[in-house]
């Protein structure tokens, strides 16, 4: 794919091959960013993982502090108090079968989907239409549960999923490159913070091997994996 002038000319302007903090890396994506919109910043970490090992799989979600900076369209599978729970909480839809009858009909106008177990049933038939754009609801990352209304709040409020791609790269969006830096800091250390927790056990040798910061529409900026993990006297100073 032919990259434009702009992209062109951000990547001629830093070292690519240079490893930074985080501190630097947020600074550089902010500088670089050169689109006509408020572009997401990207988080990509390659992990020390063999992901076709069903054990090695890195799936869960996280909780930004500072959100993502966008709005999150949830659509809820569920009936009777759990669907009024989701709706009071502002989901953006909500249904039962009515809904996967809108689903297979191709509407998929929302960016998260949550179900209640009894309705895994009916959504399961769903799996060739959601599964693919990584819409299906899933235990492991809270989007199958009663607490309907928690999930929603959480979703809506700045918890995002994240999974490691046939390769072990897994890529979450932390912010907006209008945030400042001390956000998109606070952000990137909840998202290491997490996938060191959810380590897999079966996990051998060095586990964050790489780190890179982007823009939706620039390069990508180098993180030393050594010094990923932002320090409080790194927030302190950003603040």
């Amino acid at each position: 794919m032919t990259k434009g002038k702009k992209y062109t000319d951000s990547r001629r302007r830093f070292d690519r091959e240079q490893l930074h903090s985080v501190s630097e890396a947020i600074d550089l994506v902010k500088s670089l960013a050169s689109a006509g919109f408020d572009e997401t910043v990207e988080l990509a970490v390659r992990l020390g993982v063999d992901p076709r090992r069903a054990e090695q799989i890195v799936r869960g979600t996280v909780s930004l502090p500072s959100g993502t900076g966008r709005t999150v369209r949830v659509a809820v599978f569920a009936a009777g108090e759990a669907a009024t729970e989701a709706r009071d909480a502002g989901a953006d839809v909500v249904g039962a079968d009515d809904l996967v009858t809108r689903v297979q009909g191709g509407f998929l106008d929302f960016d998260v989907a949550i179900a209640t177990p009894a309705l895994m049933g009916q959504v399961g038939k769903l799996g060739r239409v959601l599964g693919p754009r990584g819409l299906m609801p899933n235990p492991k990352t809270g989007t199958v549960t009663n607490e309907v209304g928690r999930a929603v709040t959480e979703f809506r409020g700045g918890r995002v999923e994240y999974r490691t791609d046939r390769v072990g790269n897994i890529h979450v969006p932390v912010g907006k490159v209008s945030f400042d830096r001390a956000q998109l800091l606070e952000n990137v250390r909840a998202v290491i913070d997490e996938l060191q927790r959810a380590r897999p056990a079966a996990a051998k040798g060095r586990y964050v091997r790489s780190v890179t910061l982007a823009s939706t529409m620039g390069p990508g900026v180098k993180v030393d994996p050594a010094r990923v993990r932002a320090t409080d006297e790194e927030l302190a100073v950003s603040a």
